[in-house]
């Protein structure tokens, strides 16, 4: 048990080192947990190809999780092999009973509905949710956004180390330029109001704060939408002003929801999802969406030009009208 704990305390190390979020940390850590004690409390070190792909079935058949959950565990495992134990697993090709995907289409909200949606927003919730819309971001690409990613001169906003870990530049809405230079003196108000109380940090990626001491003071690495209150980084024990939390988002957007009355499942992700669809039907070309959204793959674009197919079948009508 202490061997076990000791390499789950290297596994927690080398990904912080890596710059991976504290999510990451939590899954990897605790799908490796999983793994060992799936089989035995033996050391993966002691396991190899045949053990990995034991896991993996045992995860689709009898667990019945999902191919996202599945694709998760064997890639914490991989991350073990690979960056904490050295172990090269290229040449294992490894097999396993893979846990069936379901095709879903995406909920899509109209234009109407997201005016509708947006309108029982306010404050700053509301200019996070035009923003989410505006530029068809990622929840976490919303919450991670910092100054420095809003650039008012030439009227994009970065996006950097999103999930596809490709970086792009999207138009900024001009519809909200105005509300977002506000929000940015705001920031750098209370950054100011932080500093003189001797606070002011900020987590910075990729361990660049050994690399910039300094940097994790500077206003540009503030976040654009910062909590009210500073609070103790659980990694670095300092205090800390992180973003405002994907829950409490969450939570702003189902209330508006009910208030608008859509009786649509929606989260943050729909946004996305609506945003590509209009700008299909808009007449954006896939390619461009495709950029936009920072899909690797044209294919996972292409679930969009289905949904204004099916938009656009919504003239016909049923047999039991003729």
């Amino acid at each position: 048990m202490q061997k076990e704990k000791r390499l789950l305390d290297i596994l927690r190390e080398k990904i912080i080192f890596k710059g991976y979020s504290s999510a990451t940390e939590k899954n990897y850590v605790y799908w490796n947990k999983e793994y060992i004690l799936f089989h035995g409390k033996k050391h993966p070190k002691d396991m190899s190809k045949k053990e990995i792909e034991e896991f993996l079935t045992y995860l689709a058949v009898t667990k019945n999780v999902s191919p996202t959950t599945q694709n998760q565990a064997f890639n914490a495992i991989l991350f073990l092999y690979k960056e904490v134990l050295g172990i090269d697993t290229s040449e294992w090709n490894i097999q396993a009973l893979r846990a069936k995907r379901r095709e879903h289409l995406p909920v899509v909200l109209t234009k109407e509905e997201v005016r509708e949606i947006i309108f029982q927003t306010s404050g700053i919730y509301k200019l996070m949710l035009e923003l989410l819309y505006g530029c068809g971001l990622r929840m976490n690409e919303l919450l991670r956004l910092r100054i420095k990613d809003i650039d008012f001169g030439f009227d994009n906003v970065y996006i950097w180390d999103s999930k596809s870990q490709r970086d792009r530049v999207v138009p900024l809405p001009q519809k909200i330029k105005n509300d977002l230079s506000i929000q940015v003196k705001q920031v750098e108000k209370i950054h100011q109001e932080d500093l003189l109380r001797g606070f002011g940090y900020v987590n910075l990626p990729y361990g660049l704060e050994r690399k910039y001491p300094n940097a994790h003071r500077e206003f540009k690495w503030q976040y654009l939408f910062p909590m009210k209150n500073i609070s103790k980084d659980p990694r670095s024990g300092k205090m800390i002003r992180h973003h405002i939390l994907a829950a409490t988002f969450g939570r702003n957007i189902k209330s508006a929801v009910n208030r608008a009355k859509i009786p649509k499942k929606v989260s943050a992700h729909t946004f996305r999802h609506s945003y590509a669809t209009h700008m299909l039907q808009a007449g954006v070309d896939i390619r461009t969406i495709q950029g936009l959204l920072g899909h690797k793959d044209i294919s996972t674009t292409m679930i969009y030009t289905h949904i204004v197919r099916d938009l656009n079948q919504q003239n016909l009508i049923s047999p039991l009208d003729f």
